[in-house]
């Protein structure tokens, strides 16, 4: 597989005497070699004839790009590009062409079409594909077929990358964290987020925003997602898109560049040399037919204040051209939540790495370290690393927190194997050793001459850090090569000793060719390799220039936090001070905008940690300001509190000292964040007890390593209540003490249910969301299970095996109640509930025939109350309704009837309709204008208890009741009771 990185430099020597004997010798020079001689032949010919780029571009009819990148020598030009510029230059294009095909690798040289050759159409060729789009395929395979990973081997950048296929991790996404059970309005029940790969999370989505931090792996995806559709060679779960074209898109290339294109523009735009040979109008018809795979990248990349452009394109962009596949990437605070879901857009974020995956990762780097090692010794000595830094990754939890990003795991890869199995302690001290190694110790240890320029560690931060400040401080992560050796030029003045070996752009030149973080993706924009890296320098100079306003000016910006965290770092003890103060001064002032003042409160509270050394004056006042907002009293708070990012992890405390809400929300934030970040936060809530700890626990168990979350922190908790949504799972239960109540959720089969340990403790037992089950014979192992939820289960037509069950509960939600019939043995169900669809003429037609003491009936369900005098046992009836319902009167009939629950819209309408009932003692009903309070005694003569349900924008006046019988009055919800004077406090309760 060929690949020619845009950041691999290659050099253009002094070269020009072609003729006959170069012809003939060709073949015989190294790839690297001819691509550097045919570019240096390009340029001296160019030369020759003062020719400009533009001038050149014109006359052979191609973009200027594709022409730049011919002399240039950054990838080996077709052959059409060729024969244009030999033309226009005056030169005969055999020795040029013989030059391009010695460029070539041995198996795209032979290709028939990379030649230009004539080929069989008829072989391996997909029905429809036109010539260009296979031209395209291959080149989204060679641009994109390999990641480039930093720190492999900075001395030899041709070794600095490996092939995709060998690289790629493929991490898990997660979903949202909660969503009802069922629609039915009488109830809500949480269920847990999600943890799944990314197959499972592309299959049945055709439009996603892709969350995640920075070094995660979002551009690592989309290029997977790119090659795999130009290889033809999804997994199976995803073949659906092997037919897809795709348009790799990178926002921050195309904002930088002007307006953002339209399809026709999309070779162009990302410096593809196709883009003159396009034929016309074809990315549109790609794009109309559906075929399309349009990965966009980086909104976060994005200035704030064109965000919304950004969005408005997309949205024409989905108007167009709707039937395509569409994946987009920010990092998590860029864009609020739901940015894009007007346009029927999924949310899934790329979840850190787990223990596993970080170990997988480990090997993979050092296997592909191995494969490019100079000797069998080399090889031995890697693999001896392998696992030590294994080891201690296991065993030290700030590294192991650092690693669970694919960026920092490869830093620390680098760097452990750059000092011989040593790393130092934090986060701020890896970038430091990794910038030293990577800027300056490699070649200096290695004794590698660089020739021409020669900068110390010093020098290259100083003009590092002038580049990276104006790229944050003009909100782009890339900067115009223009730019960047003007911003160089501009310094150079007072750097004698650097001025008087070259020209600013030869400076920049030896930057991006030996500094390891600087990078030029094409001819016209440099940036760094990762976005911490600009922002570590970046806070270095603004420290240094004492620019501590407007770090805090920019603190309400997520493109600003890691910089300012940074900042703290660097600064001296005064300035850490001074910089503190004015995130919490900033905080104190915006009274208007909560949210804002929390983040500027906690962001400087999550900076404490960076600061080596701060006054206890400081830190008391930023912690008091955290204290504000922490611990989190409830779920939504802690949703609020999630959304500020793991950093707020170091500042969640412990169980000590917390209320039941405290503690559950403190787990709901860890949990939400996941990872193994969370992980040690919530071992130490494992054994907690305290409100519905218990519940997050086992909420957010998908959102973590399956394995080790089950044996670190389910294994100790007392649960009370866990959802199994997986078969992972499933094969982790014997970890964990069974809790009474057990939710499958999911297409499990009536095996996988059956083979859950120790089901005797299992007294509850819900089944949601399968489709899969079609009887329920599983249920005799659950020999103690008496109350049974189905739930969206429409597989189900036998429900026969329940006869001889010890069910005494059943739920029917939105399942097929026909096999309801069948269940004429139940004689031992006591308590019944249903809300699915189906056609009843009287409730004979679906409640099963057993000496049932407690019935609900859900809006589907509770039209006709026909034939409920068959079941005289009732002691509670409680129904839900948006219809008026016949056969209230049937209701007399019930001798047993204590308690009637009415809720729904029209529950005042059927309360005033209902016939008296002098056997009911307790009275539920939804709240309405409309209701007649003074009814009651006359319809309900025996009532003791009289439960009043409202919310908060209902006005109840009593004064009706005042008068009317002794029965206690609970009001629950009431936005303001009115006419409460005479009620003593025993009677009326809740006010």
């Amino acid at each position: 597989m060929f690949t020619l990185n845009d950041d691999e430099h290659i050099g253009t020597p002094e070269w020009s005497g072609m003729g006959d004997t170069t012809s003939r010798t060709a073949i015989g020079i190294t790839q690297e070699h001819s691509l550097a001689q045919l570019a240096g032949e390009f340029k001296r010919l160019r030369a020759e004839r003062r020719m400009t780029v533009a001038a050149l571009a014109g006359r052979a009819a191609l973009g200027r790009t594709t022409v730049s990148k011919a002399l240039n020598g950054a990838t080996v030009p077709t052959e059409e590009t060729v024969i244009a510029l030999a033309r226009e230059l005056g030169a005969a294009p055999e020795p040029l062409l013989e030059l391009r095909r010695a460029a070539l690798p041995r198996a795209d040289a032979l290709d028939p079409a990379v030649r230009g050759e004539a080929r069989d159409e008829t072989l391996d060729t997909p029905k429809g594909e036109t010539a260009f789009e296979r031209q395209y395929r291959r080149y989204i395979d060679n641009r994109w077929g390999k990641l480039s990973i930093i720190g492999l081997d900075v001395a030899h950048p041709e070794r600095s990358s490996w092939p995709l296929d060998v690289a790629y991790l493929g991490l898990s996404l997660g979903e949202s964290n909660t969503r009802p059970l069922s629609q039915d309005s009488n109830r809500a029940t949480k269920r847990p987020a999600t943890g799944i790969h990314i197959e499972q999370g592309f299959a049945d989505r055709t439009r996603i925003l892709i969350r995640g931090l920075a070094g995660c792996g979002k551009t690592t995806l989309l290029q997977w997602l790119a090659v795999s559709a130009a290889r033809r060679n999804f997994p199976e779960s995803l073949s659906h898109l092997n037919d897809r074209v795709p348009f790799l898109l990178r926002l921050r290339t195309l904002t930088r560049a002007g307006g953002l294109p339209v399809p026709g523009g999309y070779l162009a735009s990302t410096g593809c040399q196709l883009a003159d040979g396009q034929p016309q109008g074809w990315a549109d018809d790609i794009l109309t037919q559906g075929r399309g795979l349009i990965l966009v990248d980086g909104i976060d990349e994005v200035a704030q204040d064109r965000r919304d452009e950004t969005r408005a394109w997309l949205q024409e962009l989905l108007a167009c051209y709707p039937d395509n596949f569409f994946a987009v990437t920010t990092r998590p605070n860029a864009v609020r939540e739901g940015w894009l879901s007007e346009f029927e857009f999924s949310e899934l974020t790329i979840q850190s790495m787990t223990p596993k995956e970080v170990a997988v990762f480990i090997d993979r780097w050092h296997a592909a370290a191995s494969a490019i090692a100079s000797s069998e010794e080399e090889k031995l000595q890697l693999g001896l690393l392998k696992e030590k830094l294994r080891d201690s990754v296991r065993a030290q939890r700030g590294l192991a927190q650092m690693a669970t990003s694919p960026l920092l795991s490869a830093l620390a890869c680098a760097l452990h194997r750059d000092r011989h199995g040593h790393l130092p302690n934090g986060r701020i001290e890896l970038y430091e050793a990794a910038l030293s190694m990577l800027l300056y110790r490699r070649d200096r240890e290695r004794q590698i001459e660089t020739g021409g320029i020669s900068l110390s560690e010093r020098q290259s931060f100083r003009l590092l850090q002038r580049l990276a400040y104006w790229m944050v401080d003009n909100g782009q992560d890339e900067i115009s090569r223009n730019d960047a050796v003007h911003h160089i030029a501009d310094a150079l003045p007072s750097m004698p000793e650097v001025a008087c070996q070259g020209s600013a752009e030869q400076v920049l030149d030896h930057l991006i060719e030996r500094s390891g973080i600087l990078r030029a993706p094409d001819d016209d924009s440099v940036d760094f390799v990762h976005r911490t890296f600009q922002d570590y320098l970046a806070a270095k100079l603004a420290v240094e220039r004492r620019n501590f306003g407007v770090l805090a000016n920019h603190a309400h910006d997520d493109r600003w936090e890691d910089v300012i965290r940074m900042a703290v770092a660097h600064a001296s003890p005064a300035d850490a001070q001074q910089l503190l103060r004015r995130l919490i001064s900033r905080g104190d002032r915006n009274t208007s905008n909560a949210d804002v003042r929390h983040r500027l409160h906690l962001l400087a509270a999550a900076s404490l940690d960076y600061a080596a050394e701060l006054d206890p004056e400081t830190r008391n006042e930023v912690r008091s300001r955290a204290a504000a907002v922490l611990p989190p009293r409830n779920a939504d708070e802690a949703a609020r509190l999630a959304r500020v990012g793991p950093v707020i992890l170091d500042l969640l405390p412990g169980p000590e000292n917390l209320k039941g809400p405290e503690a559950a929300a403190v787990v709901h934030t860890a949990g939400l964040l996941g990872g193994d970040q969370s992980l040690t936060l919530l071992k130490r809530y494992r054994q907690c007890t305290k409100g519905e700890v218990p519940f997050y626990l086992q909420l957010h168990w998908n959102r973590h390593d399956i394995a080790e979350y089950a044996r670190e922190v389910l294994s100790h908790a007392d649960l009370d209540y866990l959802t199994i949504s997986t078969p992972e799972q499933i094969a982790e239960l014997h970890r964990i003490k069974i809790p009474p109540s057990v939710t499958f959720q999911g297409d499990f089969t009536a095996e996988q249910i059956a083979t859950v340990p120790d089901v005797k403790r299992i007294s509850s037992l819900d089944i949601g969301y399968n489709s899969e089950l079609s009887d329920m014979q599983f249920i005799g192992t659950y020999l103690r299970t008496r109350r049974l939820t189905l739930d969206i289960c429409n597989g189900l037509d036998d429900l026969s095996a329940l006869n001889d069950s010890s069910v005494k509960s059943l739920s029917i939600w939105k399942s097929n109640p026909d096999p309801l019939r069948s269940l004429a043995s139940l004689r031992g169900l006591k308590e019944f509930r249903i809300n699915s669809h189906g056609q009843f003429e009287s409730l004979r037609d679906f409640m099963p025939l057993s000496e049932l003491t407690s019935v609900y009936l859900g809006p589907m369900n509770c039209r006709s109350l026909s034939g409920v005098s068959d079941w005289p046992t009732i002691k509670d009836f409680s129904i839900y309704a948006y219809e008026p319902v016949e056969g209230l009167s049937d209701l007399v009939n019930l001798p047993n009837l204590r308690r009637l629950d009415i809720q729904g819209p029209l529950a005042a309408f059927i309360a005033n309709r209902a016939p008296v009932m002098a056997q009911v003692q307790r009275l539920v009903i939804s709240y309405t204008e409309a209701m007649d309070l003074r009814v009651l005694q006359d319809k309900f003569p025996g009532l003791k208890e009289f439960r009043i349900l409202c919310d908060k924008s209902q006005v109840v006046d009593l004064s009706p009741l005042r008068d009317v019988g002794e029965f206690v009055i609970r009001v629950e919800g009431a936005g303001e009771l009115r006419g409460t004077d005479g009620f003593t406090p025993q009677r009326l309760i809740g006010h």
